[in-house]
């Protein structure tokens, strides 16, 4: 009896041009990151990245990454939703609306976010005339900073989960009897549980990341709204060796991040 061969163990050969720029591409990934370990103080790292600049920075950036994830699931999760489901017009023209942020300059979504909700703008005025808050130069506009640059990714990959879902078995359970919050909870979202997750991580790197609107709409004050990103930024001007050692966390937290939390995100139910 003849047996046929295991796909997954064969698999299917790639052919070798691709890998000539694929290794090119990794090396322009690879590299500059190579060179900054290179460049770097090792002796003075310890005592660099353990400063209580460097600490309270790094504090404030993942938690404030961690609040602008848990927006980014609350706004982001529904608008996939809506954005994959419904065959409205004005849904499809609002998508462009959506990705903005993807292609906008970050220090541009910073001014808009400030002339939106500082004392200038309409919903900053109405905020401070009848609650009294004033949003701008505080830790909340560092996490809508971060929520504005990152739900595009969050939004991105939970609606491509959705759309290769598809509506099948939501469709099925419908018929069933099963209540549309059911089919959502039941059917939909361990659908998708892998394609959420993935957004997730994405979502909380980006934020962890995020310099320009930050700046622009926070401002740059020490433990309040001053992030990795804005202290590695301040300390380029006047302690190199501080700035590369700063930036090194930032890299090792984020490859972390992504390396620990995305696997686990992609294997999902399997």
């Amino acid at each position: 009896m003849t047996s046929t061969p295991d796909r997954h163990v064969l698999g299917v050969g790639l052919p070798w041009v691709l890998w000539v720029p694929a290794v090119a591409g990794f090396g322009l990934i690879l590299l500059p990151v190579l060179g900054m370990v290179l460049r770097a103080d090792l002796v003075r790292l310890p005592e660099l990245v353990t400063s209580d600049a460097a600490l309270s920075a790094l504090r404030l950036s993942l938690e404030t990454a961690a609040w602008a994830t848990a927006l980014c699931l609350l706004l982001g999760g529904p608008l996939a939703a809506v954005l994959a489901r419904s065959r409205s017009s004005l849904v499809r023209l609002a998508r462009p609306v959506v990705l903005l942020p993807l292609v906008l300059p970050p220090v541009v979504g910073g001014l808009a976010l400030l002339y939106t909700l500082g004392r200038a703008g309409l919903a900053g005025r109405l905020l401070e005339l009848w609650f009294g808050v004033t949003v701008p130069f505080t830790t909340a506009a560092v996490v809508l900073a971060q929520t504005f640059v990152s739900l595009p990714f969050l939004v991105v990959s939970l609606e491509g989960a959705l759309r290769t879902a598809g509506e099948r078995y939501e469709e099925v359970a419908a018929t069933l009897g099963a209540a549309p919050f059911t089919v959502f909870r039941r059917v939909t979202l361990p659908l998708v549980l892998p394609g959420l997750g993935s957004g997730l991580v994405l979502a909380f790197a980006r934020a962890l990341g995020e310099f320009g609107a930050t700046v622009s709409f926070a401002g740059s004050l020490a433990g309040t709204t001053r992030t990795l990103p804005l202290l590695v930024y301040q300390e380029r001007e006047v302690d190199t060796d501080g700035a590369i050692a700063l930036s090194l966390v930032l890299v090792v937290v984020a490859v972390l991040v992504i390396a620990v939390a995305r696997p686990r995100a992609a294997e999902g139910l399997r």
